[in-house]
């Protein structure tokens, strides 16, 4: 007889230690890309970086929906499942007809993109038919980056493998390897291609290729290790077909937020050189703590809930999910909290160099300012969808994402005239704010709790320590501003004022014996990692 109780307190119990893993291959990533964002905001020009922002975007957003976002939701659940009822024997068959069907569908995928590379960019990017050579170079560079899908695509179908497993590292460290090939590229590549007469930029392609290809080649040993590396197979069978029956669904569901990205870089293209930079530069400064942890979280978190769920034990699902909100709340809230007492700082000190002037600092800022705030608003959206997919509700997030779809297109149309990008900004965190209102709502209507008590008081106390830690940097930075306009002063502010940031957060965390601040302390110490 399992003892459920037991079973959830190992749950909760390994959840950061999990999280940990996946956390801390997000963070070289994270690292990795944001030295790459560094090196491309330096190297060349904002309409250079204009045309890769969105031709990246592209297959970017379909990696997402078709393989990170909608495919490992689908097949986690239904794969633990399989575990579950007949082992691992059964669990490596339909993984292996999964596979088959997933391969054809990534093949058709690669090819369309490329076939429709220009109709593509008329639909993110339309306003650069007022600049005739960027729209040409945005459709070369589409073209050429479109195939980085297929690669993406069945690295993260062994990363769904791998979750289930519970095997999260090399899942979490492979990505890493994109950011060492799109940083290589653009050092070596630009110049070699120039003097052939080949676009510059063009060599970001060819590093997101050779990139993809590393993660699919990293993952293949850890597969074979636990069985999933055999040939795939041809068969679309009734589990076969409840996976894609689930895929449906969500890919609408997360579709509809990539629907909001579409638009934003169409209504970008509009505003002019350097907006769509500005705007992918602070969302990608915004990505860097939610990957790090959020993400970690919620990827470590769905397995175990989709178990629980399997098994019908509400409660213990309930008390594993507020655990891991609560501690993912303890990132996103001091995160927007920094970004917005300490965004350009933040900016000028990672960024202000070579290309890359103080007015382009000061533009990734304001939309910084924004777009942080709204860190812990999509970190609760995270968390309650993962909650919903395990639960087997696919319906309630496509409902709520199209909601949220409609209220970013009010904001931004009324917004981007007068606030420019900035306005857009401003319509993605505002859109995000109400579905995280109504995701909650429809997850406490399903398990009639939210944690309660527990998780309020978890979030009070992650509000007092980053609202201290907010004025403490804020106060820091102002006072070290340079006497000199010497540029190698430029990255004190930032620096001074983060460092006090991260000082008073802790201590502040550490005062109030904030239980998340124990949690991650208590797994370093033990170093409880599951097996690479």
């Amino acid at each position: 007889m399992v003892d459920i109780e037991a079973e959830g307190e190992h749950e909760r119990g390994s959840l950061v230690a999990r999280a940990g893993v996946v956390g801390a291959g997000t963070l070289v990533s994270r690292v990795l890309g944001l030295a790459r964002d560094m090196a491309l905001a330096a190297i060349f020009d904002r309409e250079a970086t204009d045309a890769w922002w969105v031709a990246f975007t592209i297959p970017n957003a379909l990696r997402a929906l078709l393989g990170e976002g909608a495919m490992s939701s689908a097949i986690v659940p239904v794969l633990s499942e399989k575990v579950a009822n007949e082992g691992d024997e059964g669990g490596r068959r339909l993984f292996a007809r999964i596979r088959g069907a997933w391969l054809i569908a990534l093949v058709v995928v690669t090819a369309l993109g490329m076939l429709l590379a220009r109709p593509l960019t008329e639909v993110f990017a339309s306003g650069y038919h007022a600049r005739p050579t960027e729209f040409e170079r945005t459709v070369s560079l589409t073209r050429a980056v479109f195939p980085y899908i297929f690669f993406m695509g069945m690295a993260a179908l062994g990363m769904a493998a791998l979750n289930v497993k519970r095997r999260f590292a090399v899942a979490a460290f492979a990505p890493a390897l994109l950011n060492v090939a799109l940083l290589a590229a653009a050092f070596t590549l630009p110049s070699t291609l120039q003097s052939r007469g080949i676009d510059g930029v063009l060599a970001l392609a060819v590093g997101a290729l050779l990139g993809g290809l590393l993660q699919v080649a990293a993952q293949w040993p850890a597969l074979r290790a636990i069985g999933y590396a055999g040939p795939p197979q041809f068969a679309l069978d009734a589990d076969v077909r409840t996976v894609f029956s689930r895929l449906a669904p969500l890919t609408l569901g997360i579709g509809v937020y990539y629907v909001d990205l579409v638009l934003s870089r169409r209504f970008l293209s509009d505003l002019g050189v350097g907006a769509q930079s500005y705007f992918s530069w602070a969302m990608r400064l915004c990505d860097f703590p939610q990957g790090i942890f959020t993400m970690a979280l919620s990827t470590a978190a769905l397995p175990s809930l989709s178990t629980l769920a399997a098994r019908g034990e509400r409660s213990e699902f309930a008390k594993t999910w507020a655990q891991g909100m609560g501690l993912a709340l303890f990132v996103a809230l001091p995160a927007s909290a920094l970004f917005v007492s300490l965004g350009e700082p933040i900016v000028t000190t990672l960024f202000q160099r070579g290309e890359f002037d103080a007015g382009a600092a000061h533009e990734t800022a304001r939309a910084l300012f924004w777009q942080g705030a709204a860190v812990w608003t999509v970190t609760a959206v995270r968390q309650a969808v993962v909650a919903l997919y395990a639960l087997g509700d696919t319906r309630t997030p496509v409902i709520v994402s199209s909601l949220d779809l409609c209220v970013f297109i009010a904001l931004a149309i009324v917004l981007r005239g007068p606030l420019g990008h900035v306005g857009i900004s401003i319509a993605v965190a505002g859109s995000s704010t109400v579905q995280m209102m109504l995701l909650l709502a429809s997850l406490r209507r399903r398990l009639g709790t939210l944690g309660g008590e527990e998780l309020t008081g978890s979030a009070v106390r992650t509000i007092i320590a980053s609202t201290l830690a907010a004025l403490a940097g804020w106060a820091a930075a102002r006072l070290a501003v340079p006497v000199t306009p010497l540029s190698a002063w430029r990255a004190v502010p930032g620096l001074v004022g983060t460092a006090a940031f991260a000082i008073i957060f802790l201590t502040a965390a550490w005062g109030m014996q904030s239980p998340e601040l124990d949690r991650i302390v208590w797994a370093a110490r033990r170093r409880r990692l599951p097996s690479w």
